[in-house]
């Protein structure tokens, strides 16, 4: 027979058996968890890595958007700004020659829920008049190779779409592009659609041309970049207009370096599309 001090010991035996397992237990899920928030971890870091420009090597959205992002070269344009940067924490900026106050007045944000329909000339020739508080740069567009691309950017400057928007991404490293198109001024906005790739064969990004921002195959939005010095990059951009008047202006704004002192991030000078127009003829 058992007695009360036999009994009393087993059920504290057990009862420590008991509080060892629930330890052993919790421990287990501890490092489970562990395990999976590092793995999380590393995954967001390699993305961030990854999506470089916003959308795309040269990127249009943390949808990505960061989407975004070729992996050759390490800084290319994208959908989404890279730098991830904090405005509020930036550094102070300095005056740029040449550059003066943006003109009153903020983007107006407008939305669209599909590509607009084609109204552009393919046989036609088109202008792009980007007036910013830099200067104004003149680009010719190539509604030939580029229908739908160059249809959505006559579409968009009509709407006023672009006008006081920010250039918010350059790079002065690897790469050579001022990035603008963005309505947030953070890498991740678009007019609400996106359309296909074009011109993309044998595609080659000397200095003054201008193509397309993306977060992968297909999602072109309204973020576009300027090449003002030759640039090594895949052909994942579309090309779709060359600068004509104004490449010195892209270069002073580059000449002035990035606001982080960094050779990706955002442009010293306060770069803003006081308004952008498209002409035909």
């Amino acid at each position: 027979m058992v007695s009360s001090e036999q009994r009393r010991r087993q059920l504290a035996r057990e009862k420590y058996e008991r509080q060892m397992q629930r330890r052993a237990e919790a421990a287990s899920a501890r490092k489970r968890r562990n395990t999976i928030l590092g793995a999380a971890l590393a995954v967001v870091v390699l993305a961030g890595g990854g999506g470089l420009f916003a959308g795309g090597a040269f990127s249009s959205d943390d949808k990505d958007k960061s989407s975004s992002a070729a992996s050759t070269p390490q800084a290319a344009p994208s959908q989404g700004d890279p730098t991830k940067a904090d405005p509020a924490a930036a550094p102070t900026r300095k005056p740029v020659e040449g550059c003066a106050a943006p003109a009153p007045g903020s983007p107006n944000g407008k939305q669209f829920k599909a590509e607009p329909a084609m109204s552009v000339d393919q046989g036609a020739s088109y202008t792009m008049a980007l007036d910013t508080n830099c200067g104004k740069v003149t680009v010719a567009l190539d509604a030939a190779k580029a229908p739908h691309t160059v249809n959505s950017f006559n579409f968009l400057a009509g709407e006023q779409y672009f006008d006081h928007t920010k250039c918010h991404r350059l790079t002065t490293d690897g790469i050579f592009v001022l990035q603008c198109g963005d309505p947030t001024a953070k890498g991740s906005g678009g007019p609400g659609y996106q359309f296909a790739d074009e011109n993309l064969t044998g595609a080659t990004y000397p200095a003054g041309t201008v193509a397309m921002a993306n977060a992968g195959p297909g999602t072109n939005g309204s973020q576009f970049f300027l090449v003002y010095k030759d640039t090594q990059l895949p052909p994942n951009y579309t090309p779709f207009g060359k600068i004509t008047g104004g490449l010195d202006v892209v270069q002073k704004i580059a000449a002035a370096g990035t606001l982080e002192g960094a050779g990706d991030g955002h442009p010293m000078a306060d770069v803003t599309l006081n308004s952008v127009t498209v002409s035909k003829g």
